[in-house]
């Protein structure tokens, strides 16, 4: 992995794919996929309110549309909020190596278990990403309690 990398510029892909995900009506969580030099390979946001669908979460789409790759070892999974347990696995399974997350005060996700198992996790502790998902739940708590745990 590149040490230049400027993971606030990479957060904002994610960022943007969660302020999508809220116009259309669903829960703010988004995410993207980079290559090791920094690349943009995919991104996506949580759909699961808008298709119906509890699989598809920022996560899951963002590495849909990243397509297949030879190696996931050197690859960073940007999220706006820390992976949730489902999305953890998929971080395990693929050994993507780098996930920079942009909270995990809403929710904290498999965090531990990912550092436990020698994943680079970076926290970046972005107020707007606090504040967005706060809101959300806030102003959407039977939305947010239905969907605990499904980033």
């Amino acid at each position: 992995m590149n040490d230049k990398l400027n993971f606030e510029a990479m957060l904002d892909f994610a960022i943007e794919e969660a302020k999508i995900g809220l116009a259309e009506g669903g829960i703010p969580i988004g995410a993207a996929l980079f290559d090791g030099e920094g690349k943009l390979l995919g991104r996506g946001h949580n759909r699961r309110v808008q298709e119906d669908d509890p699989s598809i979460h920022g996560e899951t789409d963002a590495f849909r549309k990243s397509g297949r790759q030879r190696s996931y070892r050197n690859t960073i999974m940007v999220t706006t909020l820390a992976p949730c347990w489902y999305c953890s696995g998929l971080v395990r399974q693929f050994n993507i190596g780098t996930v920079i997350i942009g909270e995990s005060i809403n929710f904290h996700g498999g965090v531990t278990w990912l550092k436990e198992n020698g994943i680079k996790v970076i926290d970046m502790e972005s107020n707007e990403c606090i504040e967005m998902l706060g809101s959300y739940i806030r102003d959407n708590p039977e939305v947010w309690n239905e969907d605990i745990g499904q980033g």
